[in-house]
């Protein structure tokens, strides 16, 4: 075959898993909707949905950013708000036409995947590991909910394929001259982890992180340390706006949210089971005489003193939380259907396996498997401390279908020779 014909045959089956990608959201976009009207209800998970809603009405109407009485105005982050902004201002108040948009996305995120795994290894790699997304039931259900999720995973996957277009820059430009490339790739790293950001606060902690192991593993360590000096610079310029917006409207400087307090609280408390469970919240009712800032400072004091006097209570909610995480099917009473664990099961604990055997495979690149496998990790500690469930490894798992396309190949014999993996080896400690 040609390189032409290759080419060729590659984009068409592209073309093909995108159309399944987006016909699989769209198809359970129009089921859920039916559903939903025919129940009465406006979210299959309300609370954070509402809220979310609410804010993006908020942004089009001009009114002031904040939800709740009294009002919150540093609650949630604008991002995923404003993307339903954008939905709202173009089809009008449509929980529809705003599960439509997260639909496309949804498939617009199988088409970054490959673009990770032919960055990473090849055009095949891309191509199985854009069809493991497609066909995921757990991404497919969650396109059509007005959650957060769907949204950050695009901006995630930008984020790894900027960090792996950063280092490939750090190890073949070696001339002075040549650095331009490597510092256009740090801005856009730094800018597509505040994207990220925007959407998820939580994944703020992925700037210092990345440039930490940016400087332990890709060689020359001063290209690798003036790279990472822009990624947090370009980050915290991103996030500067957003901060000085909640300085002048709460009077105190942040670059995510004052929800923390609360959430940290939600995971560390003396009734916590790993389940989020607010009443604590409702039954306090902090904000009627203590301001945001206050708040979650409060809750913060009462997370820190509880796992103070009680370390092994914490080290046993670690482990159930671990558990909610890793469990194949999801947590919630709603969904615990028999068909839908079976489903969950026959998918997930397949290509986690293959992800294992396309690790060991690729275990000496180093930095491709931080970039593959990192955040489903990162997402995994993180929430040993805060509430936990499928829900917050879902966009990690994109990513990690990247491992799952060559554990497949190896198994299959069809794995090639890695040239770009041989390189960075080279480059790594």
């Amino acid at each position: 075959m040609s390189s032409r014909q290759r080419i060729f045959c590659h984009c068409r089956w592209l073309l093909v898993i995108l159309l399944v990608a987006l016909g699989l959201r769209i198809g359970f976009v129009v089921w859920l909707q039916v559903r939903l009207d025919s129940s009465g209800q406006e979210y299959l998970i309300s609370g954070d949905a509402e809220g979310y809603w609410e804010l993006a009405k908020s942004i089009v109407n001009g009114s002031d950013y904040a939800v709740h009485t009294p009002p919150r105005y540093v609650h949630r982050m604008p991002g995923f708000p404003t993307i339903l902004a954008i939905s709202i201002k173009l089809f009008g108040e449509s929980l529809f036409a705003a599960r439509l948009m997260l639909a496309t996305l949804g498939a617009f995120s199988c088409w970054l995947v490959y673009v990770l795994g032919r960055r990473i290894h090849s055009s095949n790699v891309g191509l199985i590991a854009a069809a493991l997304v497609a066909v995921s039931p757990a991404s497919v259900g969650f396109s059509g909910l007005i959650l957060s999720e769907t949204a950050f995973t695009v901006a995630m996957l930008l984020t790894l394929i900027c960090l792996h277009g950063l280092t490939t820059s750090l190890t073949n430009q070696l001339k002075v001259e040549k650095l331009w490339p490597a510092i256009c790739w740090s801005s856009l790293t730094g800018g597509a982890i505040a994207l990220g950001v925007y959407m998820k606060p939580s994944w703020i902690l992925i700037g210092p992180l990345a440039s930490l192991l940016l400087i332990l593993l890709i060689k020359p360590r001063p290209k690798s340390a003036v790279a990472s000096a822009i990624v947090m610079l370009s980050l915290f310029m991103c996030l500067l706006p957003w901060g000085l917006r909640n300085k002048s409207a709460s009077g105190h400087f942040t670059l995510t949210t004052f929800w923390m307090g609360p959430s940290l609280y939600d995971g560390l408390n003396p009734r916590a089971t790993g389940d989020s469970d607010m009443r604590f919240f409702d039954e306090d009712r902090l904000p009627l005489k203590l301001s945001e800032f206050e708040v979650d400072r409060e809750y913060r004091r009462r997370a820190i003193d509880f796992v103070k006097s009680n370390p092994e209570r914490v080290v046993q909610l670690a482990g159930i939380k671990l558990w909610r995480y890793w469990k194949p099917w999801p947590n919630a009473e709603q969904f615990d259907r028999t068909f839908i664990r079976i489903g969950l099961c026959l998918y997930a604990l397949p290509v986690f396996l293959l992800a294992i055997i396309g690790g060991v495979r690729f275990r000496r690149q180093y930095w491709s498997i931080v970039v593959c496998a990192g955040p489903i990790f990162y997402f995994s500690a993180l929430h040993t401390v805060f509430v936990s469930s499928l829900r917050y490894r879902l966009p990690a798992e994109a990513p990690l279908m990247v491992l799952a396309a060559i554990g497949f190949l190896t198994i299959t014999n069809h794995l090639k020779p890695d040239t770009k993996g041989a390189d960075e080896s080279s480059a790594t400690t």
